[in-house]
């Protein structure tokens, strides 16, 4: 018996025309677009259609990659594809809990703008960083951390690879004595700050006030938490995880063995790149693995899955 999953990447994964031929062909996408485009304060499709620097900031990029993982979904979903769970990868939970019927697509577009621009100015520029892990299990790499100031696991990915924020120095260092005692590479990453880590918490407090003000709805279906990596079954539950999700750990792994301990045995990630994709791979080669980017594979997964 199928049971199956919709997960949605997170910020990283942006890329210039995301959504153009959704845009283009669904009536029910073109029409979410245009109401982001009216409700926020900026050319939405301009940002996702055409090649710009816009893409890259954090207060354009969550809202461009929010709105394009749900007009995606409507045209999934009016093809009678259906999930039963749904997570995203930090960003990526705004756009699970809308799917889930805990938010309505417009106020998790609206959320995420807010929640981009909280992030961008939490840390002062060039204050904080981010560097990803690779060839270390997660126990080896929180047992190296123990002790060091400033540097905490912001990302369990999946086996071998992690990532690890904090203060630019504090980050610098970790990822020289990683390599010292057996990490195979350590790449900084390209963001504008220390996101996952403590420094975060005010801006996540902030949040919370903001998510406070948005209805939130009964969920349809459950979705997994990246703060617990368990399901959420509850919308009153649904403010705490947001909003501590900017400064905790995504427990990206555990999230996917969650679900499949829970019997998903098919996923469909559902945005630009195939990051998803690849960490289930190594997490688990015996499930089923869509990815909906373009209009030609929404095609060819309504007529497998339907």
């Amino acid at each position: 018996m199928r049971k199956l999953a919709f997960i949605y990447p997170g910020q990283g994964a942006q890329k210039a025309g995301m959504g153009a031929d959704f845009y283009e062909n669904s009536p029910a996408a073109g029409r979410l677009f245009d109401e982001a485009c009216e409700a926020l304060d900026f050319d939405l499709k301009e940002i996702c259609f055409k090649e710009n620097e816009k893409l890259n900031e954090t207060q354009y990029t969550q809202p461009a990659m929010v709105t394009t993982c749900l007009a995606m979904t409507r045209v999934l979903t009016e093809r009678g594809v259906r999930p039963d769970m749904t997570a995203g990868l930090s960003l990526g939970e705004y756009a699970a809990v809308a799917a889930a019927g805990g938010l309505k697509e417009l106020d998790a577009i609206l959320l995420v703008r807010k929640r981009g621009l909280l992030m961008e100015h939490a840390v002062p520029a060039g204050e904080g960083a981010m560097c990803a892990v690779l060839g270390m299990t997660g126990e080896a790499l929180e047992r190296e951390l123990k002790g060091m100031a400033d540097v905490t696991i912001a990302n369990y990915n999946c086996p071998g690879q992690m990532v690890i924020t904090g203060k630019t120095e504090a980050v610098r260092a970790a990822a020289e004595h990683l390599k010292a005692v057996g990490a195979k590479r350590t790449i900084p990453l390209n963001v504008s700050g220390p996101f996952h880590s403590p420094f975060l918490q005010t801006a996540g407090e902030e949040l919370r006030k903001e998510i406070e003000k948005t209805k939130l709805h009964p969920l349809r279906i459950p979705y997994v938490a990246n703060v617990t990596a368990e399901k959420v079954e509850r919308r009153e539950e649904i403010a705490d995880l947001l909003s501590k999700g900017v400064s905790s750990p995504v427990k990206w792994q555990q999230t996917m063995e969650y679900m499949i301990a829970e019997g998903v045995n098919t996923f469909v990630e559902i945005g630009p790149g195939r990051t998803l994709s690849g960490f289930l791979k190594k997490i688990n080669t015996e499930v089923s693995v869509y990815h909906i980017s373009s209009w030609e594979d929404v095609e060819r997964a309504a007529g497998e899955l339907c």
